[in-house]
């Protein structure tokens, strides 16, 4: 834990100024420069702070700002997401999430419920699998070939009887998500529970997220799921429109 917060103080200490040497990280840190040589090499190798060699100072690097604009992006999605969650949810009457990729999960970060929601389970914070529901396969299709290839690759859990686990019918699932625009997951994750879902795309055209809504087997029937499943997508492109997508 100490290293820990001493690697988090040195990247502090170069956010104050902008650059700093070795002798300068010491003597702020109160350690000894081999300590502060150290710390700086393993932040170095992950990118987080870089060295101009002309002058021995460090700073920091662009693995920072990969993680800031991650953040930024999470806290942006939840921004404009609230009024699109909240007014499909009313619209709809059932229940509303915005997800995220969380390594090899999928976790909830907005949620609202419409009017005939039965439910008054939380999803939000929770993660839950790429292949069993509908957020995660929207996320898990539109990775990049290698990292999608390596998890759909791995053992999946089978979570109800109704959970593709197989590798070949994942990947047509996933392959079917890319070309309708959506994802539908029918008791995959939940017995008695059915989801549609909907990429959401940053500025650059990447998906940074999936809008689902979700309700009872009993009143989401197929003919009801497809009408889902174009609102759902409707309010989508319009969050992606709200994080700058075609402009």
């Amino acid at each position: 834990m100490q290293s820990v917060d001493r690697a988090v103080s040195v990247l502090e200490i170069l956010a104050r100024h902008g650059e700093a040497g070795v002798t300068e990280i010491a003597d702020e840190l109160g350690v000894h420069k081999s300590t502060a040589f150290r710390l700086l090499g393993v932040l170095e190798n992950r990118g987080l702070v870089g060295q101009a060699k002309d002058r021995g100072k460090y700073f920091l690097g662009a693995g920072v700002l990969r993680l800031a604009g991650a953040a930024a992006v999470r806290m942006d999605i939840s921004q404009e997401g609230g009024p699109v969650c909240r007014e499909l949810a009313d619209e709809l009457g059932e229940t509303v999430n915005i997800a995220v990729l969380d390594d090899d999960a999928a976790v909830n970060i907005m949620q609202a419920r419409g009017p005939a929601s039965v439910t008054a389970q939380n999803w939000l914070g929770r993660r839950t699998p790429l292949h069993a529901t509908s957020s995660g396969k929207v996320l898990l299709a539109h990775l990049p070939t290698t990292l999608r290839e390596g998890l759909v690759a791995r053992t999946l859990p089978r979570i109800t009887e109704h959970t593709v686990t197989g590798t070949v019918a994942l990947r047509r699932d996933l392959e079917t998500v890319v070309e309708q625009g959506y994802a539908i997951a029918v008791e995959e994750l939940e017995v008695g529970l059915a989801a549609v879902a909907a990429p959401v795309r940053a500025h650059d055209g990447k998906v940074i997220g999936a809008l689902s809504a979700s309700g009872p087997v009993y009143r989401l029937t197929e003919d009801r799921l497809t009408e889902l499943a174009k609102r759902t997508v409707a309010a989508a492109v319009e969050l992606s429109r709200r994080m700058g997508y075609g402009f």
